[in-house]
């Protein structure tokens, strides 16, 4: 897989932003993208250094209407929780290496 297009943006929750405090990072990702291409994608284009990588589907938000019939409310999604090491530097989507 192209690894300039696996890490397709932070998550901006409360939940991610109280977990940035114990250096994980939530990230949205390809929907193709894999455990071993999030961390090379990391190391590679923004020169941190991950300990683990968790990967989370979220299913398609759904809503019924009229006459059993449904209205896709969210689409699916997937996202990466990235734990960095204790010596890396601080994550920042902004600074992208070539």
């Amino acid at each position: 897989m192209n690894l300039t297009k696996v890490i397709l943006g932070e998550v901006a929750t409360e939940k991610a932003e109280r977990l940035k405090t114990k250096k994980v990072h939530t990230l949205k990702v390809d929907s193709n993208a894999t455990k071993v291409d999030v961390s090379s994608a990391l190391r590679r284009h923004y020169g941190v250094e991950p300990t683990a990588v968790r990967i989370v589907k979220v299913r398609a938000k759904k809503r019924l209407v009229a006459r059993g019939r449904s209205v896709q409310k969210r689409n699916p999604s997937k996202r990466a929780l990235v734990t960095l090491s204790q010596k890396s530097k601080a994550f920042d989507i902004t600074k992208f290496q070539t």
